[in-house]
This record gives structure tokens, sequence and C-alpha cells, in this order.
């Protein structure tokens, strides 16, 4: 039998509780070695194990949320930042080129 989803409104649960102690925090604890790949492990009911490993692909790029809102696949955000090359004077480009090599 399946749960019965229930939405709530955003903006209503949008705020902080004051329970939270976030004062110790660190911003980005595992973001390294999540970039640098994962291990997850499915338990089945029928006692049975599958383990995967789940590795960033080279080249990939993860986008705060505010900029996800308006891109909302890697083919927007590829055109956007084609456009923004060619705004980029020939010159500079070639110097970024060598630097690479």
């Amino acid at each position: 039998m399946k749960r019965a989803v229930t939405r709530t409104n955003k903006k209503a649960n949008d705020e902080m509780r004051a329970e939270y102690d976030f004062s110790r925090g660190e911003r980005g604890k595992h973001h390294r070695a999540m970039q640098s790949g994962y291990t997850v492990t499915i338990r089945r009911a029928d006692g049975t194990t599958t383990i995967k490993e789940v590795k960033t692909p080279k080249g990939a790029v993860v986008l705060a949320p505010d900029v996800q809102e308006f891109f909302p696949d890697a083919e927007a955000v590829n055109t956007t930042l084609r456009s923004l090359i060619r705004l980029v004077p020939n010159k500079r480009r070639v110097n970024l080129k060598k630097q690479k090599a």
C-alpha cells in the first residue's frame, strides 16, 4: 500500500525552526568526498544486496540551486555559456587556451 503524498505550502515551511543550531556547521564539509565518488548499498527485502559505485563524470559542474532555477537542462547551460564566450575578446581566448596546454 502506498502512502498518500501530502503537499504543503513551501512558503509556510520556509522558516528555520528555533531549535535547530547550525552555529558549528561547516559549509561544503562533504563536497570533496562527493566529487571523488561514493558507494551506494541497496538491501532488498529478499536478502540480496547490491553495491553501486557512483563517480562524478569528468568535467561535471554542479550548479547552485538558485542558478538551477534558470537552466532546466545541460543544453540551456551550454547555449548560455557559448553566447558569453563570444563576448570574450579573441586575444583573451588564445591566452586562456595556452594556459591550459
